[in-house]
């Protein structure tokens, strides 16, 4: 097993999460490099990290430090040209989510990896635990049976105070709300439990806070093997929860956690007359390992060994983010949106907000409710 040279970009607050899951690797990986354009922010972050090279650009670093992975722990408008650098160079690459703030910035990635023979990879760590790997295996099968019904909430809640670093809540360098910097993560789990997508029906709006994009949005899905399911994104929610239940003709799976879960946060009950037989086909998996960071990184790590495609790469990462674009267009034109409509030409494959329609949907839900005092504009 190779132990590879990895680099991370922008030492913020999710940086040092990268950097203590680089640290439960085992071994796995060397952490030689990181970047950031604040030198006091950079030094702290090296210092406490004992990282040998520290870089105020990416092009120096990928010049000097010649990491073989790149971790892109930056705001999201910087996701893109940063891993088409990387990649480029044929530095493999991790980015945080969303991947990209369109569609169009994300299918640029496709060349950048022909080119330079690097692969792009998402952080989508939900989908790295035992029990996800296991309900992924069992859902559709003989002892579970065909998923019927589903819904997946993420149920957070955010202060004002949240939006004061000027990145957060606008277009131009989030890409959207809660429906893309927040529940992108679990409905990325539904994803991959149930597989391709094929409509969305959905609405959004801004609530309550003050916030460029919506606050919270709801959509129906359909997916291809008749699965119904329901997808709700909220910051505004004070009892904060991130929600997933399966139906299936012979079992229900449940996960119910926040931000991670271990196998306990799993809930599996058959149907009456399947009882046994479910509960047999869940214990019989290996259930050991929770989500995380870490369990990603493994992932990738062995992925690269053995000469694989990268897990949670750019094309199960972009039909995430497609579903992402889908909600947005459905909410903001009121019509259902079919997998695969988005493309060149369509005023959503540029922008979440569908060159401004979003936004001035937004805008007059904003100046409507407002005088009622429901929200600040």
């Amino acid at each position: 097993m190779r132990t590879y040279r990895v680099a991370i970009v922008g030492t913020g607050g999710i940086a040092a999460v990268h950097a203590d899951n680089l640290a439960r690797t085992g071994g796995r990986a060397e952490l030689v490099a990181a970047c950031d354009v604040d030198q006091d922010r950079l030094s702290a972050f090296a210092q406490q990290y004992g990282i040998p090279g520290a870089y105020l650009t990416l092009a120096e670093l990928l010049a000097d430090a010649k990491p073989d992975i790149v971790h892109l722990c930056t705001p999201p408008v910087f996701h893109i040209r940063q891993a088409l650098e990387c990649l480029q160079a044929g530095v493999h690459v991790l980015s945080e989510k969303p991947p990209a703030l369109s569609l169009a910035d994300f299918d640029r990635l496709e060349t950048a990896q022909a080119n330079g023979g690097a692969e792009f990879s998402c952080v989508f760590q939900h989908r790295f635990g035992d029990a996800a790997a296991a309900a992924r295996q069992l859902v559709g099968g003989n002892e579970f049976g065909r998923p019927l019904v589903a819904r997946c909430d993420t149920l957070w809640y955010r202060p004002d105070s949240y939006w004061d670093l000027p990145w957060r809540g606008t277009w131009d360098a989030e890409g959207g709300g809660p429906t893309m910097g927040h529940g992108i993560h679990q409905f990325d789990l539904l994803l991959h439990l149930l597989g391709e997508w094929e409509e969305v029906t959905a609405i959004a709006g801004r609530q309550a806070r003050a916030t460029s994009t919506e606050d919270v949005s709801a959509a129906l899905v359909r997916f291809r093997n008749g699965a119904v399911a329901t997808i709700v994104n909220s910051l505004l929610s004070p009892r904060e929860t991130s929600d997933i239940r399966i139906d299936c003709e012979f079992a229900t799976v449940e996960l119910s956690h926040l931000y991670g879960y271990s196998t306990d946060n799993w809930t599996i009950t058959g149907a009456p007359g399947h009882e046994d037989r479910v509960a047999s086909a869940w214990r019989s998996q290996f259930l050991e390992r929770g989500s995380g960071h870490s369990a990603q990184f493994l992932a990738m790590y062995d992925a690269l060994d053995d000469g694989r495609l990268l897990p949670a790469g750019a094309g199960s990462a972009r039909r995430t983010l497609e579903l992402a674009a889908a909600i947005y267009a459905s909410a903001f034109t009121g019509g259902a949106v079919r997998r695969g409509q988005i493309v060149e030409g369509h005023p959503f494959y540029g922008g979440m907000d569908g060159e401004g329609l979003g936004t001035s949907v937004l805008g007059a839900l904003a100046l409507n409710t407002s005088a009622a005092g429901s929200i600040r504009t």
